[in-house]
C-alpha cells in the first residue's frame, strides 16, 4: 500500500501549464484552505476538512487512475484530474472562512469559480471545463439521450464521491 502523497506535493503533478497559477491561488488563500471544512456536516466538517477531502480525492485518484489505465488506456491524464479536484470545491474557504462569502445558488459558486480560475490565469480545456461543471452530476442538464458528463468528468466524480460518501469522517475516523 502506498502512502498518501501530501497536499501540497499532489499541487505538483498538474501540468506545468496550470501549476504555478494553482500553487500561486493555494499561497494566496492558504489561511482559508487550512481552515476551511470540507462541508457543513456532510464529509470532512471540521477545520480543515477541505483540504483532507481534496489531498484524499487526488490519492484515490492517483491509485484508481494507475489501475484504470494500465487495463484500457484512459482519455486523459492524471494532471487533468488533479487540476480538476483541486479546483472543483473552489468556493468552499470562501463560504466557510471570514470573511464569507454569500453564494445562492449553484450558478453563483461556478461564476465565482471561474472568476478565480481566470484572475490565477489557470487555462482550461474543453474537457476540464466539463469535467469542472459536472464532477457533482449532471443535474438539471440530464438528458436521457445524450451524455453530458464527459469520461474525466465522471472519473472525477467518482473521486469526489468515494471521499465525500464513503470516507467522509476519514482522517478523523
Amino acid at each position: 500500500m502506498k502512502e498518501d502523497i501530501s497536499f501540497t506535493k499532489l499541487i505538483t503533478l498538474i501540468d506545468s501549464t496550470n501549476r504555478g497559477s494553482c500553487l500561486k491561488l493555494f499561497e494566496d488563500n492558504k489561511v482559508r484552505f487550512e481552515k476551511a471544512p470540507g462541508s457543513l456536516l456532510k464529509h470532512q466538517a471540521w477545520k480543515g476538512g477541505y483540504i483532507d477531502h481534496l489531498t484524499e480525492t487526488m490519492n484515490f485518484a492517483i491509485s484508481i487512475y494507475e489501475i484504470t489505465n494500465a487495463k484500457r488506456k484512459l482519455p486523459f491524464f492524471i494532471s487533468d484530474v488533479i487540476l480538476v479536484l483541486f479546483l472543483h470545491d473552489l468556493e468552499k474557504p470562501f463560504k466557510y472562512v471570514e470573511p464569507k462569502f454569500d453564494f445562492h445558488s449553484d450558478e453563483d459558486k461556478e461564476i465565482f469559480i471561474n472568476k478565480l480560475i481566470d484572475e490565477y490565469g489557470i487555462i482550461l480545456n474543453e474537457d476540464q471545463r466539463n469535467a469542472l461543471k459536472y464532477i457533482h452530476g449532471e443535474g438539471s442538464d440530464f438528458l436521457p439521450d445524450k451524455r453530458i458528463q464527459k469520461p474525466l468528468a465522471a472519473f472525477c466524480h467518482i473521486c469526489d464521491v468515494f471521499s465525500a460518501r464513503i470516507w467522509f469522517d476519514y482522517p478523523k475516523c
